[in-house]
């Protein structure tokens, strides 16, 4: 059975999609099967992933309107070693089409349980606001990972989504819970950095990955070339933490 994750913040601009692109490739590298589901209308988890969002013949807007089948619509990455179901513009139009649909909420998860055994970790790259798009995440997935910065905005904007989780759990999907919070885009020096780094740790415990993602331009620089920086640029320091990052998730699946 597929493991499914939701790679969410309802904050912007903190590193979800690069998360959830170098995540998938460095599963892929530690000898997982991967499908990354990109559920953003901006479609960048997809373009990151060497897939052309403007090439598209089927996407996730094709699957979540049950027009078409996820083995239908999902793409292999050569260059990234993962499938994609990959997102465009129309994926924006869906949020309109599907509020008067039955199982509104519940189409994603529909689609990914007839993949279940085809994978060993489904990723979901879910927008920043909690949308009818997100609520599909929410609902497919057995957990959520948070990346974050260690900034204090950061705080403010992951208690949102702790609420939002309870929320989901409580109402809609009981399976749903936060696997762990991811510190990305770290710089040791900066001392507030730090202090905010050990608040996590001291609140959330062992709910916070040993793994921690340094700031790194050749991650910031990889999706310009439509690639994953742990495929980019495999000796960078980002690159090496997110395969470390892989393999520490894979060691906790027994314990989740």
């Amino acid at each position: 059975m597929a493991k499914i994750f939701c790679v969410a913040n309802q904050k912007g601009g903190v590193g979800k999609t690069t998360s959830a692109v170098n995540l998938a490739a460095g599963l892929a590298q530690v000898g997982q099967r991967v499908l990354l589901v990109d559920l953003d209308p901006q479609g960048n988890a997809t373009m990151g992933s060497g897939v052309d969002k403007r090439q598209l013949e089927l996407s996730v807007y094709d699957v979540l309107l049950e027009s078409a089948t996820l083995h239908e619509a999902a793409i292999f990455s050569e260059k990234c070693g993962y499938h994609v179901l990959g997102a465009n513009r129309e994926l924006a139009g869906a949020e309109v089409e599907l509020v008067d649909l039955e199982r509104r909420d519940q189409r994603l998860k529909l689609a990914l349980d007839v993949v279940d055994k085809d994978f060993d970790f489904i990723l979901v790259d879910c927008p920043p606001s909690l949308s009818m798009l997100t609520l599909n995440g929410l609902c497919a997935a057995n957990g959520v990972i948070v990346p974050m910065q260690c900034e204090y905005f950061a705080l403010e904007g992951l208690t949102d989504l702790v609420n939002t989780i309870k929320q989901v759990h409580a109402n809609l999907n009981p399976d749903l819970k936060i696997i762990g919070l991811l510190r990305v885009m770290f710089d040791p020096r900066i001392t507030l950095q730090q202090q905010v780094s050990e608040q996590l740790k001291a609140h959330f415990g062992d709910k916070v990955f040993n793994t921690v993602i340094p700031r790194n331009v050749r991650l910031a620089e990889a999706p310009s070339y439509g690639l994953p920086g742990v495929v980019f640029d495999p000796s960078a320091k980002g690159s090496q933490a997110f395969v470390e990052f892989a393999k520490e998730l894979v060691e906790r699946i027994p314990t989740l």
